[in-house]
């Protein structure tokens, strides 16, 4: 009796899933449409494509096809280059391809754009004049020689009195450059300049 209760059970499922099945074949019918898909239009075949299409090495190396007009004529027509070549410049301009045309008139401005007063009232730039030297405000008042027979000169300043030879620095500013009986040669190193300062006496 058992037996007999499980195996109708099983049929039970068997013809559920059946009719699950069908439902939903039914379901899909119904709204994917019945109707089948349009066959895509037929593509115009233009040269290229049938030139590809004919080329026996297949569509990796398809050939240009080029339209040659059938009215082309090659041939030199001389009584059309002569006729080209009678025709005459007829405007009232220059004429950029001949070399007897007319010159260019550049038309002259009707006033400058320049200030002309600002200009002429401009100062003129004088370069400053070169810086004159002073003189040197040493006086060479005596010597001293030494057994050897060079001189050393006495320089007097305000009341400073300084002793130096040729070649000495006095004050930090002028050299001795030579030192004689009647005079002394001085270099003043700040502007180059050598001066001779006469002995004087005291």
């Amino acid at each position: 009796m058992a037996l007999k209760a499980g195996t109708e059970n099983k049929r039970n499922v068997i013809l559920a899933g059946v009719l699950l099945v069908a439902v939903i074949g039914i379901a899909i019918w119904e709204f994917g449409g019945s109707s089948p898909a349009p066959a895509p239009a037929p593509v115009a075949a233009t040269p290229a494509t049938r030139t590809a299409s004919s080329n026996p090495a297949g569509p990796e190396a398809p050939r240009i096809a080029t339209a040659v007009p059938q009215n082309l004529d090659p041939s030199l027509h001389l009584e059309r280059l002569a006729l080209s070549e009678t025709i005459e410049y007829a405007g009232n301009g220059r004429n950029i391809f001949s070399a007897d045309s007319a010159p260019i008139v550049i038309e002259q401005p009707v006033k400058s754009a320049r200030n002309d007063v600002a200009v002429a009232q401009k100062p003129i730039y004088t370069p400053p004049a070169a810086p004159v030297a002073p003189a040197i405000d040493l006086h060479y008042f005596g010597y001293s020689t030494s057994r050897d027979g060079k001189r050393r000169a006495f320089l007097l300043r305000g009341e400073d009195i300084y002793e130096a030879g040729v070649g000495d620095i006095v004050n930090h500013r002028y050299k001795i450059v030579a030192v004689n009986l009647n005079g002394i040669q001085i270099t003043d190193l700040s502007y180059n300049n050598t001066q001779t300062l006469p002995l004087t006496g005291n």
